[in-house]
This record gives structure tokens, C-alpha cells and sequence, in this order.
């Protein structure tokens, strides 16, 4: 199960939103179709996130770097996916300025809490996830019941539900709680607790845009909904031709 789209139209061009995911793709695309193992992996040491190389102090610039390196398609992707779908309203409440700043320190605080967790670990952390689990994390404070649709595949038969956005995005902050405690921190795999710092980073940031649209007031004037009209789409079925048995 994965969220293909919510409900909720932005007011204005995301101008942002549409460069990191084009930064993104572009900076993939550069050693992506070139680089081969082991010339990858020491790109990753050299622009990713080495805890041990931060607790030494230096390859300072990983802080920064990792957020726009991926590790295979499917993870830029996925990440990409999940931006396009939450970042547009974020950046409409936050403005082009304020979007990108707090993107980015959503980003140092997920590669923080991963640094936390294994500060002696050589795997070099390499994604934007963290920063874009702090776009989730905004996104569930100011628009909690905005609805999310999610394409459910099971095996052969697939089915796109309408979820709320408090139901979608607290089982997947649930999950990187859980999968972060029971997964080794000094090996190599997926960042939980870059998702979870991100994710929790991104609430506490998007408070201050919380109060400046009223706090619970604005809970109580949207019922946690986007505060214009949800965006409709209709599935229609193919019409394929019967062919009569003789």
C-alpha cells in the first residue's frame, strides 16, 4: 500500500516543490547512469552522510549532501512520489521561502537523531526521506483530516481507498518508531530513525504556521480539513468488448 495523491489542491505553484524534485532526478541521473560498484560506494563516503566521518569533524557537507542523493531508483521514486503529494500544500502555507528553509531543517534534524542513534557508524546515510518525512509530519498538523488516496495491492486485485491523512501518516510514523527498534542502528538499510526525527521535526517546525493560522481555532473552522474545497476524481470503467462463446 502507498499514497498516489490526496484531496488537497494548492493555491499556488509550488515552485519549490517542483525544483528539489527536478534537483533530485537531475543529481540521480548524474552518477546514477555511470557510476558502478565500487566507484559507487565511494561517491556515497564522499557526499553521504558518514556518522563517524561528523563525530571526527569532518565531511561537514554530508549534512547537506545526503538529502539529494539516492540509492536506486525505486528509493528516488518513492521519495519523489510522496514530496509531489505533500510538499505543494505545505509550501502554499509556508511560502516559497519558508517551505524551503524548513525542508531543509527537517532534513538536519532526521540526519541528527540518525546521527544520535549510531554515532561511530561508517554506512554512509544517503536520501531526502528524512526531510521529506518532516514535510509529512507538517502536513499531518494542518491538515490532519484531509483526505489521502492509497492504492491497496493484493497480489493481482488492487483497489484505491480514500484515508485520512491522520490514519495514513500515524501508522507510517508507527512503523518507523517500531522498525527503528527492532533493526540494528549500526548497519546498513533503512534510516528509521532519520524518518522519525524528520517526521517529528517537521511538526514542532510547522507550529509556528499552526498559531499563524490559529491554532485550534483553525482545527475548529476546517474540522482538520483543507480550508477549501477537497479536490473530486472519479474512476470510470473501461468499456471492454464482450466476445460472445459459440
Amino acid at each position: 500500500m502507498f499514497p498516489i495523491r490526496d484531496h488537497n489542491p494548492s493555491g499556488r505553484t509550488p515552485f519549490v516543490t517542483y525544483l528539489l524534485i527536478s534537483v533530485n532526478i537531475a543529481v540521480f541521473l548524474s552518477y546514477g547512469l555511470t557510476l558502478q560498484e565500487p566507484q559507487l560506494s565511494y561517491f556515497f563516503y564522499d557526499w553521504g552522510l558518514v556518522p563517524r566521518f561528523i563525530n571526527e569533524g569532518f565531511a561537514l557537507h554530508g549534512l547537506i549532501t545526503h538529502m539529494f542523493l539516492h540509492g536506486g531508483w525505486m528509493h528516488l521514486l518513492g521519495n519523489m512520489l510522496f514530496l509531489y503529494i505533500f510538499g505543494d500544500n505545505m509550501e502554499d502555507e509556508m511560502g516559497h521561502f519558508g517551505f524551503a528553509i524548513f525542508y531543509l531543517c527537517s532534513g538536519l534534524a532526521a540526519a541528527a537523531l540518525q546521527y544520535a542513534a549510531a554515532p561511530m557508524s561508517e554506512v554512509p546515510m544517503v536520501g531526502a526521506s528524512g526531510a521529506i518525512a518532516g514535510v509529512m509530519g507538517g502536513y499531518l498538523l494542518l491538515f490532519p483530516k484531509a483526505r489521502v488516496d492509497v492504492l491497496f495491492i493484493f497480489i493481482i486485485f488492487f483497489r484505491v481507498f480514500a484515508i485520512r491523512a491522520w490514519i495514513v501518516l500515524g501508522i507510517w510514523f508507527a512503523l518507523q518508531l517500531f522498525n527503528g527498534a527492532i533493526t540494528p542502528t549500526d548497519g546498513g538499510g533503512v534510516a528509521y530513525w532519520a524518518h522519525a526525527g524528520g517526521f517529528a521535526a517537521g511538526v514542532i517546525l510547522s507550529l509556528k504556521t499552526w498559531l499563524r493560522l490559529g491554532g485550534t481555532d483553525f482545527w475548529n473552522r476546517t474540522q482538520g480539513r483543507p480550508p477549501h474545497p477537497e479536490a473530486e476524481y472519479k474512476f470510470q470503467k473501461s468499456s471492454i468488448p464482450r466476445v460472445p462463446r459459440r
